[in-house]
């Protein structure tokens, strides 16, 4: 049996939406990096960019595990002299809780322009609220896509 080599052309893309209330973040970001790269569909190439659009909503009610919300530390360089900022995790949930879930999820995407592009088919916004109606994407629960 040949192997699937899908063109540009051939590729579907779909939407989902996925509601992140009560989801632990290191599952969520595994299942959305997971649909993003495109690993659940047939067509799967790990050179090729074949994956769907991720919707998640509510993001403030993100769930860590642990005492992650107090120790885990996430930290970032502006460019200046002395510029290294650090911000517990619990900080950065209330600040942005967009940035918490599309920062562990680019930890599992490839760090390569493919795995920028793939990037920017995923949508975090803090409410219930979205703006992406217009694609009719289709609800997803965490457990539904292995």
């Amino acid at each position: 049996m040949p192997t699937l080599m899908p063109k540009e052309s051939e590729i579907e893309r779909k939407w989902f939406v996925i509601d992140a209330d009560g989801q632990v973040l290191g599952r969520l970001a595994t299942r959305v990096a997971s649909i993003l790269r495109g690993k659940h569909k047939r067509t799967f190439a790990p050179h090729l960019d074949v994956g769907d659009h991720v919707v998640v909503v509510n993001a403030g009610k993100i769930h860590l595990t642990g005492r992650k919300r107090t120790d885990k530390m996430y930290r970032w360089h502006t460019k200046y002299l002395g510029g290294l900022r650090e911000v517990s995790a619990g900080d950065m949930i209330a600040a942005h809780p967009e940035r918490v879930i599309e920062w562990a999820v680019q930890g599992m995407l490839p760090k390569t322009r493919l795995g920028r592009a793939m990037a920017k088919k995923l949508k975090v916004y803090r409410g219930a609220e979205h703006p992406h109606q217009a694609q009719q994407p289709t609800p997803l629960a965490i457990g539904e896509i292995r």
